[in-house]
């Protein structure tokens, strides 16, 4: 079930920070290799979906521009404007993904880039759960969040407040092995988007694929 009141929220922060999260993120090149990483794995014309996918930028727009068929949603009205008019190759919906009907198994890869964190722990662990189900055999899901043992703490984000939920980093293994994903490969750097007020964050970028059936419980 989606909450009402967390839904605004997320949108609200995110319409506020609109093109200067691009311009604050677009340093990251821990990102740029996660998607070589992707690139190099995917069959040409492969379909993907872009699960808080911002401006369209980096991943949509590197995907697009690889010949991939991209999907992207996001609950900002602002940032779905933004990646429409800025990646008119792939196509963006404005909505809750947990709220859009998508087929299980229809997509080769899933992205995941930091879209977890306004979310409390059972929905991250049941959408993931759903992307994976969303995923062929063998597509691949690429997770990335900040890996900090927060629980529904309230914090300022680039001037904006936001409520933010997270697991340390084995957990967060574990949430997509759970989940019916194989780890593959992983990294973990410290960045400082660029924007006064920011501050160094922790990234942890998993990159799996899908093996089996969730495991119980």
């Amino acid at each position: 079930m989606t909450d009402d009141r967390e839904r605004p929220r997320a949108a609200a922060a995110f319409d506020a920070l609109g093109a200067e999260y691009e311009k604050a993120f677009a340093g990251s090149r821990t990102h740029r290799r996660s998607l070589e990483w992707l690139l190099a794995r995917l069959a040409p014309g492969s379909r993907v979906l872009d699960v808080g996918s911002g401006t369209g930028r980096p991943t949509a727009e590197t995907l697009a521009n690889a010949g991939h068929v991209v999907l992207g949603i996001d609950v900002s009205p602002v940032m779905v404007q933004l990646a429409a008019q800025q990646v008119p190759a792939a196509t963006f919906q404005c909505a809750d993904v947990r709220d859009v009907p998508l087929a299980d198994g229809s997509f080769d890869a899933v992205c995941v880039y930091f879209s977890l964190l306004q979310l409390d722990r059972r929905e991250q662990r049941d959408l993931v759960r759903r992307l994976t189900r969303l995923l062929r055999p063998e597509g691949y899901l690429v997770l990335a969040t900040v890996p900090l043992d927060v629980d529904g703490v309230d914090a300022t984000f680039m001037g904006q407040p936001v409520r933010v939920t997270s697991f340390p980093a084995q957990e967060l293994i574990a949430l997509a092995e759970d989940a019916g994903l194989e780890v593959l490969a992983q990294e973990a750097s410290m960045f400082t988007p660029a924007h006064p007020d920011a501050r160094p964050e922790p990234h942890l970028f998993l990159h799996c694929r899908r093996t089996g059936q969730p495991r119980m419980g």
